[in-house]
């Protein structure tokens, strides 16, 4: 059984810095509720969707233009047998410049395929990083309705 954790890379003609910005604004590319802030290292902000999925993410890595990392502390995913399966994995978000565009590598590592959840976060993490995320960088605009709203 693969072992991999989820992974997505995309590229936009945006600059390093701009896309550093809207990484570090999840309020803008994230649907739900979500609390704090995650502007410096040590800040933390938690999100919730409903009754279906809590987290709380600290901040322990920003390098601007270059890298952004969360550690998930808290989680809560009612449904699976170990609701906490987020908690202790960690959010990498690594941003380069490849000639005249800039491309984001966006890894959750930790979150593999054994994971109970593995299928609908993939697909969760697919909307908001190529999706919603992307769209932010691009054209400026928050998230569209996820497609499970």
């Amino acid at each position: 059984m693969a072992t991999q954790d989820f992974y997505s890379t995309f590229t936009v003609p945006q600059t390093p810095e701009e896309v550093f910005a809207a990484i570090i604004d999840p309020q803008r590319w994230w649907t739900g509720d979500i609390e704090g802030t995650a502007h410096q290292i040590g800040d933390e902000f938690s999100y919730r969707y409903g009754d279906v999925h809590y987290s709380k993410q600290k901040v322990t890595d920003l390098e601007p233009g270059q890298s952004v990392v969360w550690q998930v502390v808290e989680s809560h995913l009612p449904g699976n047998d170990d609701p906490e399966e987020w908690s202790g994995t960690q959010i990498t978000f690594e941003i380069s410049r490849q000639e005249r565009e800039t491309e984001l590598r966006f890894s959750h590592q930790g979150l593999v395929p054994q994971f109970q959840c593995f299928e609908s976060c993939s697909s969760a993490w697919g909307f908001y990083i190529n999706g919603s995320l992307k769209r932010l960088i691009a054209t400026g605009e928050g998230p569209a309705a996820p497609p499970w709203a």
